[in-house]
This record gives structure tokens, C-alpha cells and sequence, in this order.
């Protein structure tokens, strides 16, 4: 990859009178390695690369893609990426203005201690196969009619060129494994176990997920609660959340309400609305334990980069602050309407989609109680340590989450297996609920999808455990 490409792309759009051009040439790099029930699938394998190009003529953006480092395919991509910015003119109500933001040039990367592409496809393999050997019934005592393990690589570089003289060179790999566990007990019924374990780093990182014993405690998990399981108590109880829980929940009901493109309604007919509106800063929504950040910056995060695909320097973003929004996920565009800088949020999929606004890493800040200390303080609740499905509205306002691992807690205790506990709720009423947040803090890698076409986006969702007082199941 030569930045050669992306400045052949930017001279010649303002050369056509562009008044802003910026152009990111990327290349991803994938292999997908899967076992279903013992047996191995075929290696995936995904290979892209190509030039992005957008530009701004009188108020009026275009964008185009090439999978073509030909120069003259740039310039014939340029040159439609001017006409489409053009043709829209018309159609404007007021012009596409940018914030003005700090010029870099730097190379940046997640580095790998073990180059995951050096690395044999027998041993990957292998890998699995050892996982599906901790899953064997003598070793979880539960049966297991569907298995599906999936490790996944991807190594995603860029080279960004914009017309205000950034430079930008990056690169990141990343590996995830995904547990489809699906479990069965005689007259008990069927349970299914998702989990994902995701980072930017090498090889090195499959000993530190501890795969076998993940799984192998799933099973058990499953098994138990199959057996053991009994009905959620109606009625209030209080509740503790875990980690897992935590996460989803700040992903969807802070994460996506407080990205400001959807804030202003420009993503109501793709991804939905926000309850969040431009003048709702300094507006509380839950209580003073409440501080949820997102941080594309955390080291071996899944979601990680330094600079997003403006060419802004990435950095936390704090959106709700001791229980009060305090900030937006922020691109140039949605900064200079609201009157401020990006803060580094907007991101794309691919070298032939538009950057639109992401999240990174969201997470709740943590607290300083254990996970005991939460726990001891429940005369009569429910610990949802994971959960198995959620739902939201569009306007991220009234949300559900249907728990997994869910046990009874009495008099302080963790006691019996729970299926399927049910927390429905309002974005301010769960935010106001929380009284206590734990101090241990746990993450899981997710895919999130947003915009058309649809754009899948390798993310973190976490947090600590979480206490809630007085919630209607």
C-alpha cells in the first residue's frame, strides 16, 4: 500500500474544484477457521482492497469507490465522486460544512507478539479441536447437540490522505473466537449459549482467553440451569447485572442514542431515531454511580484505533457523566452543526463505504464495591450474570434484556438457578436505578451494525457489575 494512490486521488479532485477531498486506501485480510459438532468447515477467506474517495464541491458532498489502484481509475472514480457531489447540490437545504480540526501525519498499529499469519492452519485447527475435547458429555455432564466454534482473523490496514495535509498510516489486527453452545436436558428442554472473545492482538492472545475452561463452564452452566432452573420471582426485587449484562446495555441504550447523526435524524430511516435531543446536555438520566465512556484508545481493545477515518485523533468520550449526558459521538460533519470538534467517532467497514459515526469501546466506568459487596446488600433479587436476547425501541428508549445465567439471591446469598429473568424497562429508569457499581471490569467483543448499506463495525461492550434497587420483573 503506497499513500502514492490516495494522493492521486485528492490532487485531481481539486483540481476538478473540489473544495475539500480526502482518500483512504484499505486493505482487509481474513480468514475464517470453523468446527461444527467435531467437524472442520472449509477456511473462509476474504480478501479486499480498494481506494474511498469523498469530497465536498460548493456545500455538497460525493463519494466514490474504486477496487482499482490504476491511475487512471482513481481519476475516473475522482471525477464521479465530483459529479455525484454536484448532482446533490440541488437537493441541499444548507451546505455540508466540516469542523476544523489539527492536521497528523503518523503511523500507528496493534501490535502482534505472535504474527497470527505465520501461524499454521493445522494448528489453528487444532485449536478448536482442543476446545471440542473440553466438551466431550464425560466432562460437562450435560448433552451438547449443536457445537459450533469459529476463530476468526483480520488484519485491516489503511493509508488516509486528506486535502488539509493529514497523513495517516495504520494498521490492525484482529482475532476473535465465537461459542455457539447449544445444550439439552430429557424433559427439561434446550438452552443456547453465545459468547464472543475478541482483541487486537497476535496469536499470543488464545492462551490468555483460557478457551477450554470457558467453555467447559458454559456447558456446566447450561446443564445446571436446565436441571435445576426455576421460575423468576414476580413482583419488585432488586437485581445485580454483570459484566456482560452492563455492557449491552450501555452499547445500546447510550452508545447508539448518543450518536448525534442520530440525534439530528439523519439515520432514522436506516438505524433508527434517538430519545436524546441536541439541547438534552447537562440532562440527567440516571444517578451520581452512572458514568458510561467510550474509548476507541483501551490497548488490545477490539474496537481499537488512534485515528478514526477523518483523520481525528481518537480519544475517550465521556457520554454520560455521574449520571448526567454529557457528550455525543461526534464526526466534522455533526460537529460543525452542533458547533464544536469531532471527537474522533466516525469510522467505515470497508475502502467502499462512507465514514459514519461509531462507537469504539463502551463501557461503565467502575466503582469500588466487589462483586460480594453487591450481592450482600440483596435481601431478595435476581443475579443476571449474562443474558441470552434484548430488544430496544428505535428511539433507544424502552429496552428488554432476557437473562441466561441468572441465579436467586436471598439474604445475601447467590442461590438457586433462574430461567429466563425479565428486565423491562425505560433507558431513565434503569440508569436511575442504580445504586452501587462494582470495581471488576470485563469485556466482550461484538460486531455492531449500523447504516445502508449495512456497515459491521468490531466493537467492545462492557463494564463492572451493576446493582439496580426495586425492578418489576
Amino acid at each position: 500500500m503506497s499513500e502514492e494512490f490516495a494522493r492521486v486521488a485528492v490532487d485531481h479532485a481539486l483540481r476538478l474544484g473540489a473544495q475539500y477531498a480526502e482518500a483512504r486506501v484499505q486493505r482487509d485480510l481474513g480468514h475464517t477457521y470453523t468446527l461444527k459438532n467435531g467437524a472442520a468447515e472449509p477456511v473462509s477467506v476474504t480478501r479486499k482492497l480498494g481506494v474511498g474517495i469523498r469530497v465536498i464541491v460548493d456545500g455538497a458532498l460525493g463519494f466514490a469507490s474504486t477496487n482499482s489502484l490504476d491511475k487512471d481509475q482513481l481519476r475516473s472514480t475522482t471525477e464521479s465522486a465530483v459529479r455525484t457531489a454536484k448532482a446533490s447540490r440541488r437537493l441541499l437545504t444548507s451546505p455540508i460544512r466540516l469542523s476544523e480540526e489539527k492536521s497528523w501525519e503518523d503511523n500507528w498499529e496493534a501490535k502482534m507478539e505472535i504474527d497470527v499469519s505465520k501461524v499454521s492452519t493445522e494448528e489453528k485447527y487444532e485449536f478448536l479441536f482442543t476446545i471440542e475435547k473440553s466438551l466431550a458429555p464425560e466432562n460437562v455432564h450435560v448433552s451438547l447437540p449443536s457445537r459450533i466454534l469459529i476463530f476468526d482473523e483480520d488484519l485491516t490496514e489503511k493509508f488516509y490522505v486528506n486535502s488539509e495535509g493529514s497523513k495517516l498510516h495504520g494498521s490492525v489486527p484482529r482475532l476473535s473466537l465465537i461459542f455457539y453452545i447449544t445444550a439439552e436436558e430429557p424433559g427439561k428442554g434446550v438452552v443456547q449459549r453465545l459468547r464472543h472473545e475478541a482483541q487486537s492482538r497476535g496469536w499470543e492472545v488464545v492462551e490468555d482467553w483460557k478457551p477450554t475452561k470457558i467453555a467447559a463452564d458454559e456447558a456446566k452452566m447450561l446443564g445446571r440451569l436446565l436441571r435445576e432452573g426455576v421460575p423468576p420471582p414476580k413482583g419488585e426485587v432488586d437485581m445485580v447485572l454483570g459484566s456482560e449484562v452492563t455492557g449491552i446495555i450501555c452499547h445500546e441504550s447510550c452508545g447508539h442514542p448518543q450518536e448525534a447523526d442520530r440525534i439530528l435524524g439523519r439515520e432514522a430511516a436506516q438505524a433508527g431515531e434517538s430519545y436524546v435531543k441536541p439541547d438534552m446536555l447537562g440532562h440527567r438520566i440516571g444517578s451520581e454511580h452512572v458514568t458510561v465512556i467510550d474509548d476507541p484508545t483501551l490497548p488490545n481493545s477490539y474496537g481499537y484505533y488512534m485515528y478514526d477515518d477523518e483523520g481525528v485523533k481518537a480519544r475517550p468520550r465521556i457520554l454520560i457523566n455521574e449520571g448526567v449526558i454529557s457528550g455525543f459521538l461526534q464526526n466534522r460533519e455533526t460537529a460543525a452543526e452542533l458547533g464544536g470538534t469531532s471527537n474522533g467517532a466516525s469510522r467505515s467497514s470497508s475502502y467502499d463505504r462512507e465514514p459514519i459515526i461509531r462507537m469504539g469501546n463502551t463501557y461503565m466506568k467502575p466503582g469500588n464495591h466487589s462483586l460480594e459487596d453487591l450481592v450482600e446488600g440483596v435481601k431478595h433479587g435476581i443475579y443476571m450474570k449474562s443474558f441470552m436476547e434484548w430488544n430496544i425501541d428505535d428511539r433507544r428508549y424502552n429496552e428488554r434484556y432476557v437473562g441466561l445465567e441468572a441465579y436467586m439471591i436471598e439474604n445475601g446469598e447467590i442461590t438457586t438457578p433462574v430461567r429466563n429473568p425479565i428486565l423491562e424497562i425505560t433507558t431513565p429508569g434503569l440508569y436511575g436505578s442504580v445504586d452501587a457499581v462494582g470495581k471488576e471490569l470485563e469485556f466482550a467483543g461484538a460486531t455492531c451494525g449500523k447504516g445502508d448499506p449495512m456497515q459491521g463495525a468490531p466493537v467492545w461492550t462492557g463494564g463492572p457489575p451493576i446493582r439496580l434497587r426495586q425492578i418489576r420483573l
